[in-house]
């Protein structure tokens, strides 16, 4: 609806250019190949950020690394939703420094690869003798204090959100507790891949239904937000231009860390023997690489300048705007970007198109145009949306 008001020219922030698509796809797909020249693409996932210090995220882990497959697919999905709930934008000042290397990592990599020295070091579970877990007793102790110490924050390294990013991981703690048919009797977040198991029956899981599973069991993390019948509508905000009948009416439903983890469970799901169908069921995310890169772009443009300057927080309609405009746009372009590259969409899954894809694109457009590299808008963040 939105996507459609701006087609019209109806919209109160933006304006959207279709004609500038071309010239967009001609660049994600002149990057997909920069990125990976063999056009093997792996799906968008944290694990790509998990490797950003060269040195292979297993490597990090062991000797806490299970041997056994199912136990690992469990420590795996442990890191996954743990790291990707730490992972909402760090700012333009943070560094995280890699006492392996030397070396410093900011925004999504630096954020990796503290949460996975974070995971590493026994942050999010309750045993001593086995740091490399996530387990709700663990996650109820994750203090500000310590997550800050270990991702390195301090006067002259602040960090986004920091104090919502501890708050985040101890709701996740209760959530799963209160969940032991999904988490386990002794709740987990990789208790889920047991759940799973006992789903599949031999045909494997939808990617949707795990989406689903995330969402109604760990919904109520996201407090302070909208709720409908008492339930937790989470990344779910309003805008005028979604009019429809009865109490969805203005509605918008994004859920992008949500499907941001449902995207980097995919790996470790499949490691544990269980085939995920439809990968294309997600929706792209609507986060500010994706849909900085339209902006800067010219796909979509202000009405008002002045609004690049002006802090804005999610739940306001311009970034509501923004963000709808991305989703649909991120389909609109996805057969396009596959047209330049000459493949497939099985071939390149809307997940591939994400991650070789519009997230560098946008990011490699916005290092061009602006000193820190940040996004086009001034975006104020709890810590858990961006």
């Amino acid at each position: 609806m939105i996507y459609a008001a701006g087609l019209r020219g109806d919209l109160a922030h933006f304006d959207v250019r279709p004609d500038k698509l071309d010239a967009c796809a001609r660049f994600v797909a002149e990057t997909i190949r920069a990125n990976y020249p063999a056009l093997k693409v792996p799906p968008h996932a944290r694990w790509r950020h998990l490797g950003a210090n060269g040195r292979d995220w297993a490597e990090r882990l062991s000797p806490h690394l299970s041997g056994e497959p199912l136990e690992r697919a469990r420590q795996r999905i442990d890191l996954a939703v743990t790291s990707v709930l730490l992972d909402a934008g760090a700012g333009r000042h943070w560094r995280w420094r890699d006492p392996v290397t030397g070396r410093d990592f900011a925004r999504s990599e630096g954020l990796a690869l503290a949460s996975l020295e974070a995971f590493r070091a026994g942050l999010f579970s309750s045993d001593p003798a086995r740091p490399a877990r996530a387990d709700a007793e663990g996650l109820a102790q994750v203090s500000e204090a310590r997550l800050a110490e270990v991702f390195q924050v301090g006067g002259d390294n602040p960090l986004v959100g920091i104090e919502g990013r501890a708050a985040l991981l101890r709701r996740l703690g209760r959530q799963i507790a209160e969940h032991p048919q999904v988490y386990g009797a002794a709740p987990r977040v990789g208790g889920l891949v047991d759940h799973l198991l006992g789903s599949a029956a031999g045909v494997g899981v939808a990617l949707p239904h795990v989406l689903a599973i995330i969402l109604t069991t760990l919904g109520p993390m996201w407090s302070g937000r909208l709720t409908l019948g008492g339930i937790a509508l989470g990344d779910t905000w309003q805008h005028s231009a979604v009019v429809v009948p009865g109490p969805t009416n203005g509605l918008v439903p994004f859920h992008k860390l949500s499907q941001w983890l449902t995207y980097s469970l995919v790996e470790p799901v499949e490691d544990a023997g269980i085939a995920v169908r439809d990968l294309d069921g997600l929706t792209g995310l609507a986060e500010y690489r994706n849909g900085g890169l339209f902006l800067d772009m010219g796909v979509i443009a202000l009405r008002d300048p002045a609004l690049a300057g002006e802090p804005l927080t999610p739940d306001q309609e311009p970034i509501v705007e923004w963000r709808a405009l991305t989703v649909a746009l991120l389909d609109a372009i996805a057969p396009l970007v596959r047209r330049e590259i000459g493949v497939s969409a099985e071939a390149m899954p809307l997940a591939s198109v994400l991650e070789g894809g519009t997230w560098s694109a946008g990011r490699r457009i916005a290092q061009s145009l602006r000193a820190d590299g940040g996004p086009p808008l001034n975006i104020v963040s709890d810590g858990t949306v961006f």
